[in-house]
């Protein structure tokens, strides 16, 4: 599982017959200690995630296993929204 932060939303009137009725967002990866990561990705929103909030993610054959359509090409699907990050030590 990742890190990220939703930045945007993707609108395609024309995509995949699976991927009718999926929310596609914009996620920027983020490390352990919140510093954002490079190549932000679209995903899949499963959780009603939006625009600001830090989400967990998970990519390849797991994204495909987080929706009920087991036929749609995801790379990347949204797993849930973190309310908080405890425990990580940051810095030296």
């Amino acid at each position: 599982m990742l890190m990220g932060i939703v930045v945007g939303r993707v609108t395609a009137t024309r995509k995949d017959d699976n991927l009718v009725g999926t929310k596609l967002l914009i996620t920027q990866p983020i490390g352990l200690d919140g510093s954002m990561l490079p190549n932000p990705i679209i995903t899949v929103d499963t959780v009603g995630a939006g625009i600001g909030e830090k989400v967990i993610y998970v990519t390849g054959s797991m994204a495909s296993r987080a929706v009920q359509n087991k036929d749609a090409p995801i790379d990347a699907a949204i797993i849930g929204i973190i309310d908080s990050v405890e425990g990580m030590e940051t810095g030296g």
